[in-house]
């Protein structure tokens, strides 16, 4: 059975443009040249199927963007 229904991941753009993306609590990254081939194009999907067991998937990846801002005061 599985205990853990859900992985979440944090993503960024790298200073190349690329984006990356790795899972809080898994030893799982991946990368991808746009943020539409990280989530569409299978890339999280695909590198969490390769981290688990068919019976032990999570049922929903979670995906938070981390963008890095600097402001002045």
């Amino acid at each position: 059975m599985n205990a853990q229904k859900e992985a979440i991941f944090l993503a960024q753009e790298d200073s190349k443009g690329e984006y990356i993306a790795w899972a809080q609590g898994y030893d799982i990254y991946t990368q991808a040249d746009s943020w539409e081939e990280l989530l569409e194009m299978i890339m999280i999907k695909d590198a969490v199927r390769c981290h688990f067991d068919e019976e032990d998937l999570p049922e929903f990846v979670h995906v938070h963007f981390i963008k890095d801002v600097t402001i002045k005061v």
